[in-house]
């Protein structure tokens, strides 16, 4: 049986279609994924992502256990602080992506994905040990992401803490209308936004509040086609497409959350190997050149031998185009290799581009600036 999220009946008033996506009933869109996702790049989006895992660490040896568990070092996260990081295989395949945050001296907040969240939970109290306190409060807190260029001005409304000095990928608590919340800056499409816990229970008066505060903005209401239009054009990897045990983060791109020189971790002895002999498969962007839309598993072909997949595809809003993205073998990840995309019986050619797809992104600007 399908689970609900707090803000279910709220979706079907709005009118929303719903799906099935790991276990859950959830919208995948409201007027519509073009119209939602050109709403987020331009103004402003709120998205139910209740679905998502929700993992506590804490005790005197929490610091130590998370740098155990996963790749990035969590010792150069400050309190309010937040990174991206992974939880490996021993071979070094991930198991799952996932944020860190840090509430206290002793204290963390992990939030993983929906598909993956009993498994994650489940791994972490294999290795937990004394000192190490693992909690899953993923049926405590709801969740919604406020996302786009406008979400700090509608948010703003609400909250008494100036967001100005919240900064990318940093957290802090708070209340908003008396009901505790968890406040991050960060969320999975490319533009400035925050993604607020708060009480199971609780969840839809925040959800109402932020639509009323965010109307005379445009603010929409946005489902999971748009979320993931979104992150494609952004090249943020899907956990079961883009990313799985059987990938690891050199090849997916994602060698810059893996600190080799911090110790000890879970994986480190494969990477190390994958590190001195070079991945053997890269995952690249690629745009189609003419019109149709990729789809996942569509192979690739690369001077008529079929030689990848791909992993994730649609029709991109903001380019007007088909992207998508494919592992193909080292030596044909430069931009500008072309490609042949099998559409049905037709190969269709594409070429390998820069990612992201869409550089006009708020996010980016966040992270400059803090620089």
């Amino acid at each position: 049986m399908l689970r609900r999220t707090p803000l279910f009946e709220i979706h079907l008033q709005l009118g929303a279609r719903m799906v099935p996506f790991a276990g859950w009933e959830m919208p995948v869109q409201y007027r519509g994924i073009v119209e939602e996702h050109l709403a987020v790049r331009g103004k402003a989006g709120l998205f139910d992502v209740s679905h998502m895992g929700d993992i506590r660490v804490k005790g005197p040896k929490a610091l130590e256990f998370l740098q155990f568990m996963t790749p990035n070092d969590v010792s150069r996260l400050k309190i309010g602080q937040s990174h991206y990081s992974m939880i490996l295989n021993r071979e070094g395949g991930i198991k799952d992506d996932l944020i860190i945050g840090r509430l206290g001296e002793e204290e963390y907040f992990l939030v993983v994905n929906a598909s993956n969240a009993e498994k994650d939970f489940l791994w972490l109290k294999e290795h937990e040990r004394d000192g190490v306190e693992v909690l899953d409060e993923s049926s405590l807190w709801g969740e919604v992401a406020l996302q786009g260029p406008l979400s700090q001005e509608i948010l703003q409304r609400i909250v008494p803490m100036d967001l100005n000095y919240l900064f990318y990928f940093h957290l802090l608590e708070g209340k908003i209308d008396g009901i505790p919340v968890i406040i991050s800056r960060t969320g999975y499409t490319g533009e400035d936004g925050f993604e607020i816990l708060s009480p199971w229970d609780q969840t839809p008066q925040v959800w109402n509040l932020i639509m009323e505060k965010g109307k005379d903005l445009s603010l929409e209401p946005c489902g999971l086609g748009a979320r993931n239009t979104l992150r494609l054009e952004m090249k943020m990897a899907l956990h079961g497409n883009d990313i799985d045990e059987t990938t690891n983060p050199y090849e997916a791109g994602l060698g810059w959350v893996v600190k080799l020189q911090k110790g000890d971790f879970i994986g480190r002895d494969a990477l190390l190997k994958v590190k001195e002999e070079g991945p053997r498969r890269k995952l690249v962007g690629f745009e189609l050149l003419e019109p149709g839309v990729p789809r996942e598993h569509y192979k690739v072909f690369i001077n008529g031998e079929e030689r990848g997949m791909v992993t994730s595809g649609a029709f991109s809003p903001s380019l007007k185009k088909g992207i998508g993205l494919a592992y193909v073998p080292v030596g044909f990840e430069k931009p500008g290799t072309l490609l042949d995309i099998q559409i049905r019986e037709k190969l269709v050619p594409a070429q390998v581009v820069e990612t992201p797809f869409w550089k006009a992104g708020t996010a980016g600007k966040l992270r400059a600036k803090e620089v």
